[in-house]
């Protein structure tokens, strides 16, 4: 079977003899890949000239759902590629964080699309900065999407999940992007692109695939196009020293393998449910995909003392893991994605060996259950012990890329957290320990070297991804050896592929560009109270200037009775009087309250509900005999997604500021009411 790339639109072979693909179980050849014959140039400009300008029309809102569909659409056929996993070396459950994890990110950035992003192109980030002493002149950040191609260069060992993490925030941001996974998995990353093609989901132009080597791809890149790295640190060093990505300072992100630390509590003794669960994590981050994770647990730290207990519990549950085919019942863990990978964690191992003593497994002397122990690329659980951890550095300097850690005794905290950070930066770090004080010294004093640290303990045994698995909600990534870049960490990854620009002018100006309105910005009045129009009718900038109302004693006494809200400052005139209001004040959800009482329009109409309250500020005190006026303006608008059985909807924002008599500001916020839509009347 010949893997066919998609570029321009097309599926097309790569001519010349490509390279053969080899099941990892049984060594037999699969099929081959090749790019050869690929015109890249046309491919990045095919993408910035058709897909981008389509993905930029759509809405955050509108791309979302898109992502959704992508998402609900290859969960259906997710059994097809379960069956084109085993032959990575994937168990069951390595298929799964691969394949139902991958399209599991597809669903988060889908939901922070709608939640998070506004139903627009682009995005303002940040509040208002005033520039001017009288506010007329002010600045915000407007964030819009990149009018290049991100292009996608992915490791081998999550073929699904690592494609599939970097579109779901390439995508929602409004670009498109040239996929390049590992050549040694690449049917399976190929057969779940094709998939999405199939689906007719995504415009044309927003998707490319590259089954092969990369050419000369990146010597096409420009200052509006970036890449985005997984793999080994030398092979992302190379690849960002592409003249073109130099010349032009092309955004690159890279996430490269790193040696990983878990750190055992000095109070994590043997018997207790931390030590237990620190056994159990460290085992399983060896043998989940065999160890081929650039998350897994590399360097394995123990306070003094426990070396013995921890080598020994870790021993024996290696030791009931089988070994072997993963289509076999019974079977933990497989083999390694290659044979190549075998001979560079072999070479990985020797250099550890020159430092480290062998404590548990045997290099040459391995069971496996089914496969071709000759073809195949098994390699054995290997645990290394290092008594001197700050003489020997190999353990901090060589990663074997595979089933294979090192465990490093340490005394007084203080070392633990200097040993941590000999990695000289790591994408996890994870602690296990019950002690509060023990995670507050370890995390601020590795945290600088690590892009996540995981503290584990009994109260989270039940419900904790574990140290290995990155979340879309989390940014993925970290400094130094781990490559110095982020990924996914929600929203954070969607604006990775924007450009953020200051914009400066007028409060009016600002408004219209952002659509959104900005204080002392025009106003817009008229005779009908806002919350007397559709949704549909109303205008930002709509706004009411309420009547007055003076607040008085009896006020603030029937408030408190009524809300249970004694305050001294309310309702004690001498505390009151020694208090730095001087006298007693008038409670501040009161003044909110009777804010409410005199902006919103009684009768029923347009108006469904008040959806929320934001970013409530009290400003000044309110005193009895103060008088209190509002000013009501829509801020901002959002159309909500249909929903059966109810009547179309959107969400108004609105801003309120309540003044006194010396239209001194007393209180700001936003409200957010549900506004029905004009088109249920014609219905």
């Amino acid at each position: 079977m010949r893997l066919q790339n998609y570029s321009s639109g097309q599926w097309i072979a790569g001519t010349g003899s490509g390279t053969t693909l080899y099941h990892a179980v049984t060594g037999e050849p699969i099929g081959e890949a090749g790019s050869e014959g690929l015109d890249f140039a046309a491919m990045t400009d095919y993408a910035r000239t058709v897909g981008g300008p389509k993905l930029r029309r759509m809405t955050f809102h509108e791309r979302a759902r898109m992502i959704k569909g992508l998402a609900q659409y290859l969960m259906s056929r997710k059994e097809e590629f379960y069956a084109l996993s085993a032959a990575t070396g994937a168990t069951r459950n390595d298929s799964w964080i691969d394949i139902e994890g991958g399209i599991g990110v597809l669903f988060v950035y889908a939901s922070k699309g709608r939640r998070e992003f506004p139903d627009e192109t682009f995005y303002v980030d940040g509040p208002v900065e005033v520039l001017s002493r009288a506010g007329g002149f002010v600045g915000r950040h407007l964030c819009v999407p990149m009018e290049g191609v991100a292009v996608h260069i992915n490791a081998f060992n999550f073929p699904v999940w690592g494609m599939l993490e970097k579109l779901a925030p390439t995508l929602l941001a409004g670009v498109p992007a040239i996929v390049k996974p590992a050549t040694v998995s690449s049917q399976l990353a190929a057969a779940v692109f094709r998939a999405m093609v199939d689906s007719g989901i995504l415009p044309e132009g927003s998707i490319q695939l590259v089954a092969g080597g990369a050419g000369d791809l990146l010597d096409h890149l420009r200052e509006q196009d970036a890449v985005a790295f997984t793999g080994s640190a030398w092979t992302g060093r190379k690849l960002k020293q592409t003249e073109s990505i130099i010349n032009h300072s092309v955004r690159f992100n890279m996430e490269a393998d790193s040696l990983n630390f878990s750190m055992l509590g000095p109070d994590a003794a043997p018997g207790t449910p931390e030590f237990d669960l620190f056994v159990k994590e460290v085992a399983r981050e060896m043998t989940v995909k065999a160890g081929q994770k650039c998350t897994a647990i590399r360097r394995t730290l123990v306070p003094a003392g426990m070396e013995e207990a921890v080598i020994e519990a870790l021993s024996k549950r290696l030791a009931g893991l089988t070994l072997g085919d993963p289509g076999v019942d019974g079977v933990r863990w497989g083999p390694l994605a290659g044979r190549d990978q075998v001979k560079a964690v072999r070479k990985s191992v020797d250099q550890l060996l020159a430092q480290a003593q062998l404590v548990h497994g045997d290099l040459d002397a391995y069971e496996i259950t089914g496969g071709d122990r000759d073809k195949g690329a098994f390699f054995p659980a290997l645990l290394l012990y290092s008594d001197r951890p700050f003489e020997h550095t190999a353990p901090h300097e060589v990663e074997a890329f595979g089933p294979v850690n090192t465990v490093m005794p340490y005394g007084a905290l203080e070392e633990a957290i200097e040993l941590a950070k000999l990695g000289r930066g790591s994408l996890v770090g994870s602690l296990f320990t019950a002690d509060r004080d023990v995670a507050r010294q370890v995390v601020l004093g590795t945290a600088a070297y690590h892009g996540r640290i995981l503290i584990a303990d009994r109260t989270t045994a039940r419900e904790s991804t574990g140290h290995g698995s990155p979340l879309p909600h989390l940014v993925h990534g970290g400094p130094g050896r781990a490559g110095g870049g982020e990924e996914m960490g929600g929203k954070r990854g969607v604006l990775h592929y924007m450009q953020r620009t200051a914009i400066q002018g007028s409060p009016t100006m600002l408004t219209a560009v952002t659509g959104q309105w900005t204080a002392g910005a025009e106003r817009t009045t008229d005779r009908v109270h806002p919350f007397r129009k559709y949704f549909d009718e109303i205008q930002v900038g709509d706004a009411l200037v309420t009547h007055r109302r003076t607040v008085t004693e009896a006020d603030v006494v029937n408030f408190a009775g009524i809300s249970g809200d004694f305050f001294y400052a309310h309702t004690d005139a001498i505390a009151a009087r020694d208090s730095f209001f001087e006298r007693r004040v008038a409670h501040g959800y009161f003044v909110i309250s009777a804010a409410a009482g005199l902006f919103v329009d009684p009768a029923p109409g347009p108006v469904l509900a008040n959806y929320g309250l934001e970013n409530l500020r009290f400003v000044k005190p309110v005193y009895p005999g103060d008088t209190i006026q509002v000013t009501l303006t829509c801020k901002q608008k959002t159309a909500k997604e249909p929903v059966e059985g109810q009547p179309p909807q959107g969400v108004v924002e609105w801003d309120v500021e309540v003044v006194n008599q010396e239209q001194e500001q007393v209180a700001l916020y936003s409200i957010l009411t549900l506004v029905r839509r004009a088109e249920v009347e014609t219905a």
